[in-house]
């Protein structure tokens, strides 16, 4: 297989993992996730830090998306999003497919 291949399929698992559990928190409590720690209780801080990490790449690519829709910033800010969600989304998906070979 080739490497680009690879890449392409990790970029794709974390972006997806991270699609489907933003999506899943928007559904059980109605509002999308943000880039902001809740401080009720420290468990529940270390829990969100760890929802935002895995999350990350969806909550970035939503909020460029609308920064250069409806805020009008220009495409190379989208474009230099898209390289970080991608790049952290490689890292998710590294580590997802790495416990499920550990499994």
């Amino acid at each position: 297989m080739s490497e680009a291949l690879v890449f392409t399929y990790m970029v794709a698992v974390g972006f997806v993992a991270a699609g489907v559990l933003s999506s899943f928190v928007q559904l059980v409590s109605g509002e999308p996730l943000r880039f902001m720690v809740e401080h009720r209780s420290f468990s529940a801080s270390v829990g969100s830090v760890l929802l935002r990490v895995v999350a990350g790449p969806e909550i970035l690519m939503r909020n460029a998306w609308r920064g250069m829709v409806l805020g009008s910033r220009p495409k190379a800010w989208f474009g230099l999003s898209a390289a970080v969600a991608a790049f952290w989304s490689l890292l998710i998906g590294c580590l997802l497919i790495d416990i499920v070979l550990a499994l």
